[in-house]
């Protein structure tokens, strides 16, 4: 059986879990996955309580506290009945076809009969702009949006594609083959045109049910998803005795070098030939250069003979911390002035959203600007920088847009002058530009490399959400010692970044090979 989550999850993966199915069940939840399912669990709730609320007495819900086998009969039943909304429902598994799924609603289509599915996600299923079909949320009126276009998310196609087969197995798909998707901002209903979407649905599911049966073989191959996946132990095993090419060109890289027949990093690092063509993400060479660095052993190669990076009098490293889309709640801030650093975090500990998140900025905002005035006073350089600066660049703009008008609040063109500026940089920026990077280029990738390690060994981006949520109270009471925990963690990533562009001034050049000499 395969819901459709395999669909668009690696086809090994797929096989795997088929052989062994225990054995994703018992594996430890990874930190960000289980993050995300509790957000999307919220968002659920949140979604059930608004459209419910609203009108209890259209609505038939599912009791989530049964059996899926009751849950399923419970479901059929309230469609033979003719309920006008159902909320979580649940189908019943089609074992000769292989096929389980469930939805958040099931709407019915009053004016050709059957049911329309809608999914309630917890991530954006459009962006500003016009073209969207979109309806509202009470009522199932689908119209064009002059307000939104598309923000294409394949999964939730296959979600809504492989509950609609089901229906429509059992007679109780409506024939307008249409389907919704209420996403994070939760203030609509994304229409989706089945039309469009169900031969595509059909191939993948014909594909990775054969692939779950036995019926096709697959092997392991490097892709984004093998951070998170139980089986990436063993599968890395694997790929490092073969010397498999996708540990250096990862995904549909990997792919495109196999047709051609270079199965192996070390086919790759001896390429003579021309580059290939529609090479995806970055230059062709530098895929050959990361081949080689591996072979070799190296964290980093140099693209040039002299590495340069901004440097200034005042300087001012800057890392923010920021909560799903709800706010950001910490600017974390290192001053270095003459060999001296001081860090000092601009942060509220209310649970975001809160309008206090506006005083945390402008204080951070004043403070910043005060220091570059007086830079500019005494005659000095000054500069600030980040690493990679468009969670900055969000959240600056956002928080300026958002809290317009409130005390200390620059505009929309302050920020935008500012991060227009070269006092601005991105170091990010700076190492992508000179280095090529074998194993990525994230900070906590690239920091070691300069000497630099975290004092927290669990320290990053998804673990450092689970602590906000134990330091603000979200689930009980505030706890003191998670936004010690959380400044610490902010501080070593504008130390890191400072340590960073210190090593790439003084001894990146000694350090690090040339492309040319590998």
């Amino acid at each position: 059986m395969i819901d459709s989550g395999a669909l668009t999850r690696c086809r090994h993966r797929v096989r795997l879990d088929g052989l062994f199915p225990g054995k994703s069940a018992s594996e430890p939840v990874d930190t960000g996955v289980k993050q995300r399912q509790d957000a999307a669990i919220a968002k659920r709730a949140e979604i059930a309580e608004l459209v419910i609320g609203a009108a209890p007495e259209r609505w038939v819900k599912i009791n989530p506290d049964q059996s899926a086998s009751a849950q399923a009969r419970d479901t059929l039943a309230a469609c033979e009945a003719g309920a006008d909304r159902i909320w979580g429902a649940v189908l019943p598994v089609e074992r000769d076809t292989g096929r389980k799924g469930r939805c958040e609603m099931l709407i019915r289509d009053d004016e050709g009969g059957g049911y329309i599915p809608v999914i309630v996600v917890n991530h954006k299923v459009t962006d500003p702009g016009q073209g969207a079909i979109t309806s509202g949320l009470f009522e199932w009126e689908p119209a064009v949006d002059p307000k939104r276009k598309v923000r294409s998310q394949v999964r939730d196609q296959m979600r809504v594609a492989q509950v609609y087969r089901m229906l429509e197995r059992r007679g109780l798909a409506s024939p307008s083959l249409t389907a919704g998707a209420i996403g994070y901002n939760g203030d609509c209903v994304l229409v989706h045109d089945l039309g469009a979407i169900l031969d595509d649905y059909d191939e993948r599911f014909a594909d990775r049910i054969a692939v779950a049966r036995g019926e096709v073989l697959t092997s392991p191959s490097q892709v984004s998803e093998c951070k998170s996946c139980p089986w990436w132990t063993e599968c890395k095993q694997e790929l490092v005795r073969n010397r498999d090419v996708s540990l250096v060109a990862v995904g549909s890289r990997a792919e495109l070098l196999r047709d051609v027949g270079c199965n192996t990093i070390d086919q790759l690092a001896a390429w003579d030939g021309e580059p290939l063509e529609d090479w995806p993400h970055g230059n062709f060479d530098d895929a050959v250069v990361i081949a080689k660095a591996w072979l070799a052993d190296a964290p980093l190669v140099r693209r040039f003979e002299k590495i340069s990076v901004t440097r200034a009098d005042i300087e001012i490293d800057v890392d923010m911390e920021s909560y799903q889309e709800h706010g950001a709640y910490l600017w974390g801030t290192l001053l270095n002035v003459g060999g001296f650093s001081m860090y000092r975090g601009f942060a509220t500990w209310d649970p975001l959203p809160t309008r206090d998140e506006a005083r945390s900025f402008a204080e951070f905002w004043g403070w910043l600007m005060a220091e570059r005035a007086a830079a500019a006073a005494s005659g000095k350089t000054f500069a600030a920088y980040c690493y990679s600066r468009s969670a900055e660049d969000k959240w600056l703009l956002d928080s300026a847009r958002r809290f317009a008008g409130e005390p200390g609040i620059p505009s929309k063109d302050e920020i935008r002058e500012f991060i227009d500026s070269p006092q601005w940089v991105d170091i990010y920026q700076a190492v992508s530009d000179q280095f090529i990077c074998p194993n990525g280029k994230g900070l906590k990738k690239i920091a070691p490399v300069a000497g630099f390690n975290w004092r927290d060994a669990e320290a990053g981006g998804e673990a450092s959400m689970a602590w906000y949520r134990e330091a603000v109270g979200y689930d009980g009471e505030p706890d003191e010692t998670q936004r010690t925990r959380i400044l610490q963690y902010n501080e070593d990533d504008v130390i890191a970044t400072k340590v960073l562009r210190e090593w790439m001034t003084d001894r990146a050049e000694k350090e690090i090979p040339l492309a040319s000499e590998l």
